[in-house]
């Protein structure tokens, strides 16, 4: 019997806070014999890589064993990611380097993919890796729904977004492509998605056998496909949230939230035609066109955006002979 939306909302949405007993949730963890994987995805993120993986990596493997697995997959980055990462204790991985049968392309999405073959744990929590504030409750907040209740297979976070400009940080703002884009195509068309709070957020955790049976968008519609493939096959009730209280992270301009909303837009399209919500599906444009004023004079740039897809994981062969053992 499906749960109505008063009811999602008040079983299936936590506060970090309710997980704070660490030494328990270890415990939980073992007893049920799950292991857990950390990944974060990055390209040029040195500034800020070395923190996160001293603290989760401190918090949450060292001095409380939630964590089994920990890396970094990255796309290339051309500074000292990497090396940062590594010396503070991740497995460091590049994205070209997994699964090199299959090719590689440039994406977070690609990343993230190529996650589900890299680690061993039944259980994937995937954390950005530009968060200024890091603590481990974006990670044991995220894990400890699927822990706890074993009809739980996605959790998303959730969180006030300051953004942080050079003057400082502003006590609002964030999720601007949530609000502008995502949540009104949600409540036209998915109507139950739009109670979760920030369908955008790079931070979640899933169970593996959930992620390795949904295509994966290489860039920037693959939390949007997340949630509407994942919907479509188990519905909302399998779906949590975790409120993490603040995330501070660096801003996009204007110009970077149009291209990845025109991505997104890509995606949703995609989705809906092979749902049955869009009986004819039309031919989408791939070049996004935006203007700049330079010296007064308006100019067109136009960018070819393509919303390249990875098949669901279990189809590949490699990943499914994979050594499982360890």
């Amino acid at each position: 019997m499906s749960m109505n939306q008063e009811t999602w909302l008040e079983r299936n949405t936590f506060h970090h806070g309710a997980f704070w007993d660490l030494i328990k949730l270890v415990e939980e963890k073992e007893k049920k014999g799950l292991k857990i994987s950390l990944c974060i995805p990055t390209l040029n993120e040195e500034k800020t890589i070395g923190k996160e993986v001293l603290i989760l990596r401190s918090e949450l493997m060292e001095r409380y064993p939630l964590v089994d697995e920990f890396a970094v997959i990255d796309s290339g980055s051309e500074d000292k990611t990497l090396e940062v990462a590594s010396n503070y204790g991740a497995d460091v991985y590049l994205a070209s380097d997994i699964l090199p049968e299959v090719g590689n392309k440039r994406g977070k999405g690609e990343n993230l993919w190529k996650a589900i073959h890299q680690l061993k744990g039944d259980i994937i929590c995937y954390v950005d890796a530009d968060i200024s504030n890091i603590h481990p409750r974006f990670v044991y907040g995220l894990v400890a729904p699927l822990i706890q209740r074993d009809e739980i297979t996605y959790v998303k976070a959730f969180y006030d977004r300051p953004l942080n400009y050079s003057s400082g940080l502003r006590p609002s703002g964030g999720g601007r492509v949530t609000e502008i884009l995502t949540r009104p195509l949600f409540s036209l068309f998915y109507p139950e998605l739009s109670q979760i709070i920030q369908p955008l957020s790079g931070e979640y955790a899933a169970r593996r056998e959930v992620l390795e049976k949904i295509p994966f968008p290489i860039c920037y519609g693959v939390e949007t496909s997340h949630l509407l493939d994942l919907y479509e096959l188990y519905g909302l009730e399998t779906f949590a949230q975790t409120d993490l209280d603040r995330r501070v992270h660096r801003n996009q301009t204007t110009n970077a939230l149009g291209k990845m909303s025109f991505g997104i837009l890509q995606t949703f399209f995609n989705r809906l035609h092979a749902q049955g919500k869009l009986d004819q599906m039309p031919d989408l444009e791939t070049f996004y066109r935006r203007f700049e004023v330079e010296d007064g004079n308006y100019r067109q740039l136009v960018q070819e955006v393509v919303e390249e897809e990875r098949p669901p994981m279990i189809e590949i062969e490699g990943y499914r002979n994979r050594d499982t053992s360890s």
